[in-house]
């Protein structure tokens, strides 16, 4: 096994400091939220022990209720990040086959490969508005195919898909001998009914979620793995032991106080992720260098500047950073060419993402060639 950084991770925000970023449009989730701003309260005897291995059994049951499933068949883990590397560890062996959605989430991509496992992209493709083809999906499908992974709403494109794809999905993959990873970190940020979830669909269902990007709380690292597979929870938890024992008891409280509040929580968020979505529309729509395809779900896009203008991408970004302070995704990410960028609109507040915005088309207006 072996691992290279990612580059999502390597340039991200935290890390390159948030004080030199004057225009924040990397982030892929809601604002940052405060303990007063979540109306948490921690009582200062808590104790802090060893938790329950697969989590605080309140925090399992609450996030079990979501999902129409037991406590049991929760797995509390250190964000949806770890949930994602204990499934991939635990399940893939040298040689075994990975369908994953491209672009993706790299470590979707990163962690099958470093596990020597042959990994199959399915392209998405902007011309059509990446839109996903289930039927050509499930044709892709190979005996030695282990997982098929997808994201909805997807990242980085906030495209969707409907209730049927996901059962379909779920059909082939119990019939192939392939377990349906459904990374679901955006599922709360759906527009309209949430799609079933996979793991209520097959035994072979695996979700995960997570409180980062809805709720705005990364800090807490609180996600989950939720499975009817009690023989895969077993195997999850005892990957988990391996790597943390357990995880954090203030977190698996906080992650409780916020669950118990979060419809009422949700209902303010999405209020400001559709005001913010407007502003998008409103100024990716009067101007001619980009071009974008509106997302149906989470609070990302993935705007693509026109092939007909020539630019030299080295000096785009530059520009965009140092002269207009804006900082967003580039595609080399996701593994893609650098004239796309995923654009997170739901981190800024309103006014510093309308400047941003204008500052993104300003950057493009003023580097290209003709």
């Amino acid at each position: 096994m072996w691992f290279n950084r990612m580059l999502i991770e390597k340039e991200s925000p935290e890390l390159f400091g948030y004080e030199r970023i004057k225009y924040n449009l990397t982030e892929s989730s809601t604002t940052d939220k405060s303990l007063a701003d979540l109306n948490i309260h921690l009582d200062e005897n808590m104790l802090l022990c060893y938790g329950d291995h697969f989590g605080d059994r309140k925090l399992r049951e609450l996030i079990a209720a979501r999902y129409g499933v037991e406590a049991d068949d929760v797995n509390v883990t250190v964000g949806a990040c770890m949930a994602l590397f204990i499934i991939y560890s635990s399940l893939l062996k040298p040689g075994d086959r990975v369908l994953a959605l491209h672009p993706n989430y790299p470590a979707d991509i990163d962690i099958p490969g470093s596990l020597g496992c042959q990994v199959d992209l399915f392209k998405l493709q902007f011309s059509e508005g990446f839109r996903l083809d289930v039927d050509r999906m499930i044709a892709c499908l190979q005996p030695d195919t282990k997982i098929l992974n997808i994201t909805y709403p997807h990242n980085p494109t906030g495209a969707m898909i409907s209730a049927g794809d996901v059962e379909r999905l779920c059909q082939a993959c119990e019939a192939n001998g392939t377990y349906l990873l459904v990374d679901e970190t955006y599922g709360d940020l759906t527009v309209g009914e949430r799609l079933p979830h996979a793991c209520n669909l097959s035994s072979y269902g695996i979700c995960v979620e997570s409180l980062s990007k809805a709720i705005g709380a990364p800090g807490i690292r609180t996600g989950w793995i939720v499975t009817r597979n009690r023989e895969l929870q077993e195997i999850f938890v005892a990957a988990k032991e391996q790597i943390c024992i357990c995880g954090s008891v203030v977190d698996d409280e906080i992650a409780c106080q916020i669950l118990r509040q979060h419809e009422r929580l949700m209902e303010k968020i999405r209020a400001d992720i559709a005001e913010k979505l407007a502003i998008v529309c409103e100024e990716l729509d009067r101007q001619d260098a980009l071009e974008w395809v509106r997302p149906d779900g989470g609070v990302i896009c993935f705007p693509h500047i026109k092939d007909e203008i020539e630019l030299d991408t080295d000096e785009f970004y530059d520009v965009l950073n140092n002269k207009y302070g804006v900082f967003v995704g580039p595609g080399r990410w996701f593994s893609m060419d650098d004239r796309y960028f995923r654009v997170g609109y739901a981190w800024p507040d309103k006014e510093q993402l309308r400047a941003g915005l204008r500052g993104l088309i300003a950057a493009v207006q003023e580097v290209r060639k003709n």
